[in-house]
């Protein structure tokens, strides 16, 4: 925990049940506490999860709704769509700080203790029991569900060292407690709750609706407050595993996330995720607004692409991955040829593939090449997408023209410096025009060469992607040509 958790507001310092009682500290459940908190912030407007983008109109009110019906949840959706990370901020619903007996490691409620051990305190203190204050954070459990979780791993165990040692099984202090209890007064989830054993599943039958666990061999149903949410991937849901029947019955609301809708969503969500300011002092990285779209597009053309198993999906960290990639190529350029500025280029797109292997299922693979030769189609696909955005072919007549006799080629490459790049545009007035419009459109400097460079690569993609222009490949050497 960091240090802001050990300061204390004013209400914090009470260290009894009796100063609780006098400060009107009032019980409520999890839930109530959660539902109170999110109303408050729904009247100021306050952000709910800030930081989650694309979901305001779909996803988040669905979430909200759950809450204020003091809903147990199941995000349902594909990998990379900020499940977890929606689970992890339901914390911040909580009070910040919250008061539980002291001396004991299972939180409850001071005032109207759940656990026997805490009763009997509190009959036997009354208001000189003494609290200490859990901060929202601790009330917080995870827990990633595989094959080999157990019963005790989440309800609790007898312990036999302790029924050894002389206590009767009837003593509640020979339980040795699993996560639910111990998150008892806070919130519980459960990632990829469908890789969790059917019998396990039934264990948490109680938890979810009678909102007790029963511990075997011990006789007591023990009363427990807490909130529960779980993720789930639809592929594992029918594929890989299931959830019983029953526990889908007990969460009281199955919300869909999805994908970005919009390409700016997505372009925004990379921005925030992906490591594109590099820690160099020595270069700045400057990435051309149309080359991150670029990466974007590719993560929506792979999305409809027939050639991917769509059930298994196309995460965001597919386009956080690539744009990374696409600057350190840029950055490893820049270094190899002492320049200062790293801009990212067509030709750099052509080292993403290793960001993309692993991310894409595809439906049919008859060989290993398979799967690049449907990367570079994407890409192809992507950049021919993006530059109709910014540009008409029809414009581009006077630069496919310059390559008109066959003879004329010019080269790209991590080989080519930005300056050497920038005097072979020279040869191609039209190219550098087209490049220079293209800067201006973006809102990129065209008298900057690094730019410029950029954007006569983009030009001449775009004019091979529409069958304008070809690409040759010789002796290391890359280029394009009529």
């Amino acid at each position: 925990m960091g240090s802001h958790i050990q300061e204390r507001s004013d209400v914090n310092k009470a260290k009894t049940v009796g100063a609780l009682r006098e400060q009107g500290y009032r019980s409520r459940s999890v839930k109530q506490e959660m539902r109170e908190n999110l109303l408050a912030r729904l009247k100021t407007s306050e952000p709910i999860f800030p930081g989650i983008i694309g979901f305001d109109d779909t996803v988040i009110p669905q979430i909200i709704n759950a809450i204020l019906s003091r809903h147990d949840l199941l995000l349902l959706g594909l990998r990379g769509q900020a499940k977890t990370r929606i689970i992890r901020m339901l914390p911040t619903l909580l009070d910040e700080w919250t008061p539980t007996p002291a001396g004991s490691d299972l939180p409850d409620d001071p005032i109207h203790p759940r656990f026997p051990r805490h009763r009997r305190l509190l009959e036997e203190h009354g208001d000189d029991l003494e609290v200490r204050w859990l901060h929202r954070e601790e009330r917080f459990h995870e827990k990633l569900a595989t094959p080999d979780v157990t019963v005790a791993d989440l309800i609790g165990e007898i312990d036999l060292v302790k029924h050894a040692e002389g206590r009767h099984l009837a003593d509640e202090g020979v339980i040795h407690y699993g996560l639910i209890p111990r998150t008892n007064r806070g919130i519980f989830a459960i990632n990829e709750l469908p890789d969790l054993p059917p019998r396990i599943q039934v264990a948490l039958f109680n938890a979810l609706e009678e909102r007790d666990v029963q511990i075997r061999g011990f006789p007591i149903r023990l009363s427990l407050d807490l909130a529960m949410a779980f993720t789930a991937n639809p592929e594992d849901y029918t594929n890989r595993g299931r959830i019983v029947t029953p526990l889908k019955d007990r969460i009281g609301s199955v919300i869909r996330t999805h994908y970005p809708l919009r390409l700016s969503d997505s372009a925004e969500i990379t921005k925030a995720n992906a490591w594109l300011e590099r820690d160099a002092s020595e270069w700045k990285v400057e990435m051309p607004q149309y080359m991150l779209e670029i990466v974007e597009q590719i993560g929506q053309i792979a999305r409809n692409s027939p050639h991917i198993n769509q059930q298994s999906g196309v995460s965001v960290r597919t386009s956080i991955a690539n744009a990374e990639l696409l600057v350190s190529n840029a950055e490893r350029r820049c270094l190899r040829h002492g320049e200062t500025r790293v801009v990212p280029r067509i030709t750099d797109l052509t080292y993403i593939a290793a960001g993309f292997r692993g991310k894409i299922e595809l439906m049919l693979a008859e060989d290993d090449r398979a799967e690049d030769k449907l990367i570079n189609s994407i890409i192809g696909e992507a950049v021919k997408a993006v530059f109709e955005n910014h540009q008409k072919l029809s414009e581009l007549e006077g630069v496919v023209d310059a390559f008109s006799n066959g003879k004329e080629t010019i080269e790209i490459g991590d080989e080519l410096s930005t300056r050497e790049l920038v005097e072979t545009m020279a040869r191609f007035p039209d190219l550098k025009k087209a490049a220079a419009k293209l800067c201006v459109q973006v809102d990129e400097p065209f008298e900057d060469d690094a730019h410029l460079a950029a954007a006569a690569e983009f030009v001449l993609e775009a004019l091979f992607v529409n069958n304008r222009l070809s690409k040759y490949a010789y002796r290391g050497r890359r280029g394009y040509k009529r």
